[in-house]
């Protein structure tokens, strides 16, 4: 009776990965939402291309990159995430499949995740001091401030998972180890 409990209970824990499936959707959907904001700063950089100042067009392209690294991280998040989490997507019948999607583990994807955050970060500090005229020192000085504590928080978490041996990367497809040298080592986290 306990071994049946024990089993339906570790089926139930299972299967309740499919309740993040709906977060992943709505990041999806998200991706939508960030499109609609690329395309009218777009429209409004275009608009006035020709009466904008060197400045403002810098500036409006550096919004559209920020929302290019803003949709591209939700990609990654969704896809790692979804793979990690969940379930493997079967990519199969996707000839032009990226080889780094279905390779991040999740150390992996919390670097990328700082990673790209640091690039956002930096691109809103350029963006700061290409209208330095209008802003605060004291909004510079914050903005700095937030930047640095994320540059060293992702260089604070890459020690650590480098130090802790969690660095590691996966095998290759064709790899020389089989499941069975790979089962046979030690855990490290026990």
């Amino acid at each position: 009776m306990r071994d049946k409990l024990e089993h339906l209970l570790e089926a139930v824990l299972f299967a309740s990965r499919w309740l993040l499936a709906p977060f992943y959707l709505g990041l999806a959907v998200g991706i939508v939402i960030v499109l609609i904001k690329f395309l009218e700063e777009l429209y409004h950089i275009a608009g006035k291309a020709f009466s904008s100042t060197e400045a403002d067009v810098i500036v409006g392209v550096l919004s559209l990159v920020d929302l290019a690294l803003t949709g591209s991280l939700l990609l990654i998040v969704i896809f790692s995430g979804y793979e990690n989490f969940v379930s493997k997507i079967d990519h199969s019948g996707h000839r032009d499949w990226p080889e780094w999607m279905g390779t991040i583990d999740f150390t992996a994807l919390k670097i990328k995740l700082l990673g790209s955050i640091v690039a956002i970060s930096a691109i809103q500090l350029l963006k700061q001091f290409m209208e330095i005229r209008t802003a605060s020192d004291r909004d510079l000085w914050w903005y700095v401030i937030i930047h640095l504590v994320f540059v060293g928080s992702s260089v604070l978490l890459a020690l650590s998972d480098r130090i802790s041996g969690d660095s590691h990367v996966p095998p290759a497809a064709g790899s020389s180890k089989s499941e069975a040298e790979v089962k046979s080592k030690p855990n490290r986290s026990a």
